[in-house]
């Protein structure tokens, strides 16, 4: 089965602490969001302690058109998809022109060419690159590139995959908008740049870190379109998602978990290494109390959600990239994410120290 031969993350040269986002957003609400005191202390509610932010926090405090902010995801993007991708590159031990396939997963920008196209372009990758671009996933994007891009090494034994997501959720800030959507998205989002590169078996590097794909799962919820999203304005994107959230996930986790690890003759007892993507506070608590699994199991996804804050589809590399840096447990390993849909995406794993 494909195996991951490296992955890289992207740590922002302008991480922010959480008290001074709040203090910032504060003296930005204050003159026309009257609730805005009695709800500050959403902001500590998080337990976010830092930032991921791909601009100083002055930049936000002044008014951005959509297409001034859309060009520096642009830049942004390309420019760090390019950093992480050479760490990676560098990390795998290949030569650049062995990549077969290349899929970029974003959602909060938009490009056409898209930015895998750039990319090549900026790189001299291989002209002959398979490419996908994929828009619109959201949080759930991390997982379910994951799973397409073994999907494609598993279709082509030969191949080298190189996954890019990359969110510049603060990009999308919108400096006008006094809604509690905007105000709640402020105590939570960041940015984050992750690459992996996905080998297919015939290559030499396949078992680099031990993690092998086994199995992937997708299901979408019926009549939940409304709980998380955009909608689009005249001044850009804005955030939609719903306090109900939590519930949807309680409600539904234990089953969609243990009803995939079934098919493959496993319990959730079976997983040693929790994969997940934090989402926030209340999504943290709503797993943990559904699955029970004894332990602190989401200490990984916990610990990169307090330091980089909610970074969309990239939050769940920088969870697999914390296993793999901090050191895993021997077994198996469940990746889960949650999207706009609303939507789960699994992914089981075999995860052996070398």
């Amino acid at each position: 089965m494909p195996s991951l031969a490296a992955i890289s993350k992207i740590d922002f040269p302008y991480r922010v602490e959480q008290q001074k986002v709040k203090e910032g957003a504060r003296k930005l609400f204050a003159p026309s969001y009257p609730q805005v005191e009695r709800m500050m202390s959403a902001f500590d509610n998080t337990e976010i302690k830092t930032r991921n932010m791909c601009k100083p926090l002055d930049y936000y405090t002044t008014l951005h058109s959509f297409q001034d902010q859309n060009d520096e995801y642009i830049r942004l993007s390309l420019d760090y998809s390019i950093q992480a991708i050479e760490e990676c590159i560098a990390s795998a031990q290949i030569n650049k022109n062995e990549i077969t396939d290349l899929i970029f997963i974003s959602t909060t920008g938009l490009s056409t060419p898209s930015l895998d196209a750039l990319i090549i372009n900026k790189m001299r990758l291989n002209q002959n690159i398979n490419r996908m671009a994929v828009f619109g996933l959201g949080c759930g994007g991390g997982v379910a590139g994951y799973s397409k891009a073994n999907i494609l090494a598993i279709a082509n034994p030969d191949a080298v995959v190189l996954l890019v997501a990359v969110e510049l959720c603060s990009l999308t800030f919108l400096r006008d908008d006094f809604s509690k959507s905007n105000f709640i998205g402020s105590t939570l989002f960041a940015d984050g740049v992750a690459a992996c590169i996905i080998t297919g078996d015939n290559h030499t590097n396949k078992t680099r870190n031990g993690i092998t794909f086994l199995a992937t799962q997708s299901k979408l919820y019926y009549d939940t379109l409304d709980v998380m999203g955009w909608e689009f304005m005249n001044s850009g994107f804005k955030v939609l998602f719903s306090s109900d959230i939590p519930t949807i996930i309680a409600r539904n986790i234990h089953n969609d978990v243990s009803s995939f690890l079934e098919k493959h003759h496993l319990k959730i007892s079976d997983i040693r290494n929790f994969i997940f993507h934090p989402g926030g506070k209340k999504v943290l608590t709503a797993y943990e109390e559904a699955l029970a699994v004894e332990g602190d199991f989401l200490k990984n996804t916990r610990e990169v959600m307090n330091e980089n804050g909610n970074m969309s589809s990239t939050t769940v590399l920088y969870v697999l990239e914390r296993f793999i840096s901090k050191g895993f447990e021997d077994g198996y390993g469940l990746m889960v994410s949650m999207g706009p849909g609303f939507s789960c995406e699994m992914v089981l794993l075999q995860m052996n120290k070398k």
